[in-house]
């Protein structure tokens, strides 16, 4: 399961190793059992797990996949 999340607390990317800031955006993937894995957007953009749409005339970044 993937979800959208924003970091209220000490949190640290899987892909990079940086540590992802209070506010920042992030992708927490849960795997089976309980692993799993944070992605800052970076790491997310480079895995193609970040796609970009527009809402209400601006550009966002959605974590949601394409249709």
């Amino acid at each position: 399961m993937r979800r959208g999340c924003i970091a209220i607390g000490k949190a640290e990317c899987d892909g990079c190793q940086r540590p992802i800031k209070y506010g920042e955006r992030y992708l927490l993937i849960d795997g089976e059992g309980d692993e799993r894995e944070r992605l800052c957007i970076d790491c997310c953009l480079s895995r193609g797990y970040i796609s970009y749409g527009t809402e209400k005339g601006k550009q966002i970044i959605t974590f949601l996949p394409k249709k």
